[in-house]
C-alpha cells in the first residue's frame, strides 16, 4: 500500500498543473467510492450500525486531513509540507498511548526517532513556522488519529465495507469543499488514466489493504511502515520521473528503511485488547 502511494507523487505533480488539487481529490475519491460500491454493495450492507458509524468518523477524519494538508501546501514549501505531514510517525504512538492505553517500548521509540530523522534528511530543506505549517501539523495529527482509529476499530471481516464507507465520506467532503468554485475535470485521456489509477489502485485497493492490515498490526508499527511512502516516492521519481539520485535521498531512505526493519524485528503484540478503549 505504501509503495503504491509513493508511486503517485510524480503523477500528481504533473496532473496538478492542469487540475486544482481539491478538484483532483474530489474526482479521485468519487470514482473510488462509486466503483467499489457498485462492485461490492453487500459489503456495506453487512456492516453493523456501529461499524458504519466508525467508518464515517474515520472517513471524516481522513477527508478533513486531506483538505488541511492541501490548504497548508498553498502556504509552505512542498518539502516542509512533506516533513510535517510525516510527523504522524511521532504522533501515532503518542495518541495510541493516550486513547488506547498502549505502551510503547524504548526500542520502538528509537525506531520512531530514526524514521523521523530519515524523513527530515529526505525531505527538509529548511522550515519557518507560520500559518501553512500550523494547519499542516493539524493534518498530521488527523492522519495519526486515523491510523490509531483503524488500529482500534478495523477487523479483517469488515475491511471492505469499512473502506467503501470511508471512500464515500472522503469524496463527499472533498466535493463539498470544491463545489463553490465548480469542479475542473482532467482535460486529456492520459490525465483520466492517471486519475483512475490513483482512484482504484492507490485509492480504493490501498485503503482496503490498510484497513485489513490494521486489523493485525498495532498503530505505531503501522505508522513506521507507512513512513516508507516518501522513500518509495523518491524511488519512483528516479525510476519513472527522470529525477537524479542524491546523497540526501539515499541517506534519508536508508534511515527510514532501517527504522522499519527495527520495528518489524520486534516481537508482535496482540491488538485485540486495544479496541475497547476507543469507542464512538
Amino acid at each position: 500500500m505504501t509503495a503504491t502511494w509513493g508511486s503517485t507523487f510524480f503523477l500528481i505533480k504533473d496532473l496538478l498543473d492542469r487540475v486544482p488539487t481539491l478538484d483532483f481529490l474530489a474526482v479521485r475519491f468519487a470514482i473510488a467510492g462509486a466503483v467499489m460500491l457498485l462492485v461490492a454493495p453487500r459489503a456495506v450492507l453487512r456492516l453493523s450500525a456501529a461499524s458504519r458509524r466508525r467508518a464515517v468518523v474515520l472517513g471524516g477524519v481522513y477527508g478533513v486531513a486531506q483538505i488541511l494538508q492541501t490548504a497548508g501546501l498553498a502556504h509552505t514549501a512542498a518539502s516542509v509540507s512533506g516533513f510535517i505531514t510525516g510527523m504522524y510517525v511521532v504522533l501515532t504512538p503518542v495518541l495510541a498511548a493516550l486513547l488506547l492505553r498502549t505502551r510503547t517500548t524504548p526500542l520502538t521509540w528509537a525506531a520512531v526517532a530514526l524514521a523521523t530523522g530519515g524523513l527530515a534528511v529526505l525531505t527538509l530543506d529548511g522550515v519557518a513556522i507560520g500559518y501553512g505549517e500550523a494547519i499542516t501539523l493539524v493534518s498530521a495529527v488527523l492522519y495519526a488519529l486515523h491510523i490509531v482509529g483503524l488500529g482500534a476499530w478495523s477487523n479483517a471481516r469488515e475491511a471492505l465495507g469499512i473502506s467503501i464507507v470511508q471512500l464515500l465520506v472522503i469524496a463527499v467532503i472533498c466535493l463539498v469543499a470544491t463545489a463553490p468554485d465548480g469542479i475542473v475535470l482532467p482535460p486529456t485521456p492520459a490525465d483520466w488514466l492517471s486519475v483512475v489509477y490513483m482512484a482504484l489502485v492507490a485509492g480504493a485497493l490501498a485503503l482496503i489493504g490498510q484497513t485489513w492490515a490494521q486489523a493485525h498490526l498495532p498503530p505505531t508499527r503501522t505508522a513506521i511502515i507507512m513512513s516508507m511512502e516518501p522513500v518509495f516516492a523518491a524511488f519512483f521519481a528516479v525510476l519513472l520521473g527522470g529525477e537524479s539520485v542524491t546523497l540526501r535521498m539515499v541517506s534519508g531512505g536508508l534511515m527510514v528503511l532501517a527504522a522499519m526493519l527495527v520495528v518489524e524485528a520486534l516481537p508482535r503484540r496482540k491488538v485485540e485488547g486495544e479496541v475497547q478503549h476507543l469507542v464512538v
